[in-house]
């Protein structure tokens, strides 16, 4: 996924905000169900949502205004109730920005913990690193 980076990503010194990044992670993890053939709507309307269970994100260089974002994101692992989702930031230049991990878990609208759809699954299987 390419993001470009506006002035609004940005904090006073013209990097972007750190916390920020998060939200370009979730836009990744959106466009992988969308490219898969999900979408967050139409799991939410089915009852089946994602709970954070943790992130981490390592900085290795800044980003800065006017430059684009390249995350590649795949799936490290799956379990029955969890989606562990990994990613590589890399600026237009081809340095590395960051790593990240986010570890998802599977609720249902009681937000208690649920089994990941099987039709789920084998839709973002092919996402898997091997």
């Amino acid at each position: 996924m390419k993001r470009r980076i506006y002035y609004y990503d940005t904090d006073t010194s013209g990097a972007v905000y750190h916390a920020n990044y998060l939200h370009f992670l979730e836009e990744a993890r959106s466009e992988l169900l969308e490219r898969n053939g999900l979408s967050v709507k139409g799991l939410l309307d089915r009852g089946v949502g994602f709970a954070i269970r943790r992130q981490e994100m390592e900085y290795k260089a800044p980003t800065l205004y006017g430059d684009t974002l390249d995350i590649k994101i795949w799936i490290k692992e799956f379990s029955p109730y969890r989606i562990v989702f990994a990613y590589l930031l890399h600026n237009q230049d081809g340095r590395l920005i960051g790593k990240a991990e986010t570890d998802l878990v599977c609720v249902g609208r009681d937000l208690k913990l649920v089994e990941i759809p099987s039709d789920v699954r084998a839709a973002l299987e092919r996402e898997k690193a091997a």
